[in-house]
Parts: C-alpha cells; structure tokens; sequence
C-alpha cells in the first residue's frame, strides 16, 4: 500500500515539479494546481494530499515573505467602518459630540481618544480596542 501511495506520489511530483517559489508567475502556477486538487475534495487520495500540503507550504512561505500586510491604524478601520455601513459624518455626530471633532477625527487631524473608542465600539458593537493605537 504506501509502496503505491509512494509511486503515485512520484508521478504528480514529476507532473507538478514543486519547488521554492520565486516568482508571482511560479505562485500563481502553483495556486491553480492547489485549486485542482481542492476541487477533488474528499475524494483525494494519500499522495494527492501530500502534494497538496506541500504546495500550500511553499505557497504561504512565498506569500508570508512577498504580501507583509501592515496592520490597520484605527483610523482605517474606523474609515472602513463607515464606508461599509454607508454612512456619513453626521451619523457619528452623537459618537463624538460636534461637527468639527468628527471632522477631524476623520480627516486624521485627530487621534481617536480612549472615551471616543469605547463609544465607537458601542456604535458599531464591536471591540473599542479596534479603535486603540497599538
């Protein structure tokens, strides 16, 4: 049995020839084989799934050292918050009190502080900790 897992598994290595991950072209290369096999769902077979697990490695390593993402500042979420709701700056109004803070809350010419966190968690029910410099 693994003698034939084991001779499979040579065929698709031969067929996909996986390798370190150089290029966005190679990636996206190995992204589709990754598709491939994940459309096979439960009906991989042991070297199907080994093939899959090594290539979902070599691609998160070349994601991991080519796509670092920056962690959001409050601000963003906070941008982001309102433009996924559809509002606009009068609805934060009872948030931060005044058209002028919330401008400038908006706008990045104001930090957000700690009790105006807490009373966009509450607005938005979400963690006031989102809206927290890290």
């Amino acid at each position: 049995m693994i003698a034939a897992i084991n001779q499979e598994y040579g065929r698709l290595l031969t067929a996909v020839q996986p390798k370190v991950i150089e290029t966005e072209e190679e990636n996206e290369f190995y992204l589709a084989e990754v598709s491939k096999l994940m459309q096979l769902g439960e009906n991989l077979s042991p070297a199907q799934e080994q093939l899959l697990r090594l290539l979902v490695n070599l691609i998160e390593n070349f994601e991991d050292q080519h796509y670092q993402m920056n962690p959001a500042t409050p601000l963003e979420i906070l941008q982001e918050f309102v433009s996924d709701r559809g509002l606009k700056q009068k609805d934060l109004l009872p948030v931060f009190g005044s058209q002028g803070i919330t401008s400038e809350v908006l706008n990045g010419k104001r930090s957000i502080s700690k009790a105006q966190a807490k009373a966009l968690g509450e607005f938005f029910k979400v963690s006031p900790t989102l809206f927290l410099d890290r």
